[in-house]
This record gives structure tokens, C-alpha cells and sequence, in this order.
């Protein structure tokens, strides 16, 4: 009888603190949300954010504010949000780089990637290996037989990123031996690929500005089978057998965000990216809307993990050494 009267007393006064939290998440948003890409203005991240500033504004009812907060291959953007109140008002849009690889890369991480509240995943796409107009090698295979002859110099968006994992499982894969080049970011390494400062790139979708405006040649796609936005570019499995990397960028809360929340964002998401006009302007810039469950994006997180770190343990690659 004691122990029913504690647990009816506990539960009355529980009521009024379960009623306003509940009714607090039932009015979410009501200010802003900022969104923090983690890396500089001008890369395939960035462009993913801003694409849906507008539409998911509208859906919400509220200002979405992108903040470009770069460094340490995006770790540093992804533990400023880590850090933030977990009520949904700081969010990350981010990658492999720093949830599935940067575990693996680092001895300590400031933040338990797994442990985030993860949204959604917003899109996949694969990486655009693009190359220097004057390189003489013009078709794939022409490519890595020139490898094989000279040094290349291959530029990534910084050392740890899905960039520089993708082009270093081409070169554990493919037995090449080429030169690294870790940029702070996409925008800079775009930069140095169209003045020819270095051979080629393993980017995203950025790097379709510069092939389309003639500035860099497209050389192959890390998809395992041809990519629609780029028909003529053979994808790099026709190389080299079996080797398939895939890019994509997902949303991210603070650990402990309330769940309404996290599915409040969810829907949205899914609902913006859903919404013809907005896929169409993804599908331009060759992002693909691949709209995962609160659930299904953790899975696949998990899987992601288990791919880029056995890629981290092969090419003995540290970031904090």
C-alpha cells in the first residue's frame, strides 16, 4: 500500500514537469534553428544546407541560419554543436568525415559520434574523381597508367575527411602510389585544381561547377555503376574491380535532443526534400534526397563505421599523432 501511495505521489508530482515539457516540444521551433556545416563556404556540404534554408524555413515556420564554423576536418563545427542545448536549436550537417571515419581516426574525439541524436540523412551521391585540363592521361585507364609512370598529386578537402578516405581506398584497392594533398576544405582545393597546382581531385559535388564550366575534366565516379548526372564518365569499378564509395550528408543534435523533436525534424526534412521544386534544384547540383528514419540513419551510420575504419586501420592513417 505504501509503495502504490509513493508511486501515485511521485507520479502527481511528475505531471506538471512531464505537461510543460511536452507542451515546450509541441510548440518547437520557436526562434531560429542554425544549422553549423563544419567546413568553409563553397563545398557540397555547404551547398546541401543552403539549398534548404528557404524550403525548411517555410515548413517550420522559422529562420534557418547557416553558419560555416571549419577546421580539424570538421570535427571542430561538429563538437561546437555537440556542446550546444540539446532543445533542437543547434544542429550539424555533416558526413563520414566526422561520424563514421573520425572515431577511427582520432584517439579521442570530443564528442561520441553514435551517442548524437541523428535527424536524418539528407543525401548520398557518389564522389567525382576531376582532373587537371592539361594532364595527359584522357581516359581511365590512360589515368592510372600514367600513375603508375610518375607521381600524381591528388588533392582531398583535409586530411580525415570522406574525401581522402575515398581516394585512399582507390589507391589501397587500386596498389597505386600517389601524393596526397589535404586542403582546409573544398572551395581551396577547387581553387588549386582548375590553376593546375595539382593533378586531380576526389570531390563532391562541388566540383561539378568547375567540369561544367570547363575548368577540370571529370575522370571517373565512385559509384559502383555509371552516374546519371555524369553518363559519360565511367565509374571507377570498371578499374578497378569491386571498389564503390559512397558520399552523403546527414543532420545531427546534441545528444540527449527530445525525440519529439528530432522527429519533428525529420518530417520536415523529408517532407522539403520531397517537394518536386526543391529535389529538382538537389538533382542540378547531383544530390541525390535520400530521406532516412531517425532509426534506419543510425543502421546505417553503424555500417558506414565499420567500412571506413577497416579503410583507417589499412593506410595506418592518425590524425592526432
Amino acid at each position: 500500500m505504501r509503495s502504490t501511495r509513493r508511486q501515485l505521489m511521485a507520479a502527481a508530482l511528475a505531471a506538471p514537469f512531464v505537461a510543460r515539457t511536452a507542451a515546450a516540444q509541441g510548440k518547437y521551433p520557436e526562434r531560429p534553428i542554425r544549422i553549423i556545416v563544419p567546413f568553409p563556404p563553397g563545398g557540397g556540404v555547404d551547398l546541401t544546407a543552403r539549398l534548404m534554408m528557404e524550403p525548411l524555413s517555410k515548413e517550420l515556420g522559422q529562420t534557418i541560419v547557416v553558419e560555416n564554423k571549419g577546421g580539424a576536418g570538421g570535427i571542430i563545427g561538429v563538437e561546437a554543436m555537440s556542446h550546444s542545448p540539446p532543445d533542437g536549436y543547434t544542429l550539424s550537417l555533416t558526413g563520414a568525415g566526422t561520424l563514421t571515419a573520425g572515431p577511427h581516426l582520432r584517439t579521442k574525439m570530443p564528442y561520441d559520434a553514435m551517442k548524437l541524436a541523428h535527424v536524418t540523412r539528407l543525401v548520398r551521391m557518389p564522389f567525382i574523381v576531376a582532373v587537371k585540363n592539361d594532364l595527359a592521361a584522357k581516359t581511365l585507364p590512360e589515368f592510372m597508367e600514367l600513375a603508375k609512370r610518375q607521381e600524381l598529386r591528388w588533392a582531398s578537402g583535409g586530411i580525415g575527411t570522406s574525401q581522402h578516405l575515398a581516394g585512399e581506398l582507390f589507391t589501397q584497392m587500386s596498389g597505386l602510389k600517389m601524393v596526397h594533398v589535404p586542403y582546409r576544405g573544398t572551395g581551396p582545393a577547387l581553387n588549386d585544381l582548375s590553376a593546375g597546382i595539382v593533378d586531380a581531385y576526389f570531390g563532391d559535388p562541388a566540383t561539378l561547377g568547375l567540369i561544367r564550366s570547363g575548368k577540370a575534366r571529370a575522370m571517373a565516379v565512385t559509384s559502383p555503376e555509371r552516374w546519371p548526372v555524369l553518363p559519360d564518365t565511367p565509374a571507377m569499378a570498371e578499374a578497378v574491380k569491386g571498389y564503390a564509395a559512397e558520399n552523403w550528408y546527414g543532420l545531427a543534435a546534441p545528444a540527449g535532443t527530445p525525440q519529439a523533436i528530432v522527429d519533428r525534424l525529420n518530417a520536415a526534412v523529408a517532407k522539403v526534400l520531397a517537394e518536386p521544386d526543391v529535389k529538382k534544384k538537389y538533382d542540378e547540383n547531383g544530390l541525390t534526397p535520400a530521406v532516412l528514419s531517425p532509426a534506419d540513419y543510425l543502421a546505417f551510420l553503424q555500417r558506414d563505421s565499420v567500412m571506413w575504419g577497416d579503410v583507417v586501420r589499412k593506410g595506418n592513417i592518425k590524425l592526432d599523432e
